[in-house]
């Protein structure tokens, strides 16, 4: 059929033709749609927007969520409020915003735990790649592996060295399945260390075993070792991080004690449900960026061993869906299972 409009005759006499009507059509569209989008209710509106903290409050993702409630409240010019929903290792309250509407008003705030539970709890109820895109990373940390000061592990070379006998090294963690667990497992499994996993149901637990002396050595993030370190009760033997810590610069890394390539970061992100507008991503991107820059924020995150990151949400979710992989397949590879 032919394209040429001047073929087509005029449908009815004193009606344009198809022609002058495409046109005229083509006139309206161009100052409506514009104004439609114009009139269409701008984000944020004046509604609160929810931080989820998928942890009960005290913990390292409720103090990282509400370092940033009050200045991203400033950035955005729109109330921003926080809410803990904790239980599960987190997946109550990542599926609480996995099924809330993808308006921008709902986001979760998640550490290293995210990852893992994929391959930890079957039967999760939101696919975490898919029904919990990222926002935003918003830094790392690196866990801590310190013994006791009465213990014989004066640096890590002595713990690595007791962990080749038979015998072997016994460890704390916050539970089976943490990032403190995985990491160390890794470690074992690629390197034939007899390192012993002794679970505890979180960190008071941990630290009041680790700081008795009960269990030689443990591993937990900076923000959870860090102030017993400062009051010498506990000894740090080597971080977890590629690199040195800011907050620890004279703990070796494992990688430098022996171990090239061994990486096993704590990290903090904000997530959106699936089908947020992606604009709108992009606006709550820019601004925790922003925020995260300001120095108020970034050194009282300093000040829990968070080094910050300002990406975009791509960069973001290239990191959460590596670290799901990498630690699914370590979850997977050493039949661990959760508390």
């Amino acid at each position: 059929m032919s394209n040429d409009r001047t073929l087509q005759p005029a449908a009815q006499a004193g009606r344009p033709r198809l022609g002058a009507l495409a046109l005229l059509l083509g006139a309206w569209l161009a100052i409506s749609v514009p104004q439609a989008h114009a009139q269409a209710t701008p984000w944020p509106k004046a509604q609160p927007i929810r931080l989820i903290a998928v942890f009960p409050p005290g913990g390292s993702v409720d103090q990282v969520a509400r370092i940033l409630q009050p200045a991203l409240q400033r950035q955005l010019g729109q109330t921003v409020v926080v809410e803990n929903r904790g239980g599960a290792s987190g997946s109550i309250g990542a599926a609480a915003v996995a099924a809330s509407p993808p308006d921008g008003y709902t986001f979760a705030v998640v550490f290293d735990s995210h990852a893992s539970l994929p391959a930890l709890i079957p039967g999760l109820p939101y696919d975490t790649k898919r029904d919990l895109p990222p926002v935003a990373l918003l830094g790392t940390s690196a866990m801590v592996i310190a013994a006791h000061p009465d213990s014989p592990y004066r640096t890590f070379g002595d713990a690595v060295a007791a962990a080749r006998t038979a015998r072997g090294v016994s460890y704390g963690s916050i539970g089976s399945g943490s990032l403190g667990h995985l990491a160390l497992a890794l470690l074992a499994k690629g390197s034939s260390l007899n390192l012993v996993h002794v679970p505890y149901k979180g960190g008071g637990p941990l630290m009041n075993d680790a700081l008795a002396g009960h269990v030689p050595t443990s591993i937990g993030s900076i923000f959870l070792l860090k102030p017993h370190i400062d009051s010498k009760r506990l000894r740090p033997l080597a971080v977890t991080t590629s690199q040195r810590s800011a907050a620890l610069p004279d703990v070796p890394t494992i990688a430098e004690s022996g171990f090239a390539g061994f990486d096993a970061p704590a990290w903090w992100a904000v997530l959106a449900p699936a089908r947020t507008p992606p604009e709108v991503v992009r606006q709550m991107n820019e601004a925790i960026n922003a925020v995260l820059r300001q120095a108020e924020v970034s050194q009282r995150l300093a000040g829990q061993g968070i080094e910050i990151f300002t990406g975009s949400p791509e960069a973001a979710r290239a990191f959460v869906e590596a670290q799901v992989d990498v630690w699914g397949k370590v979850i997977r590879d050493n039949g661990i299972k959760a508390d």
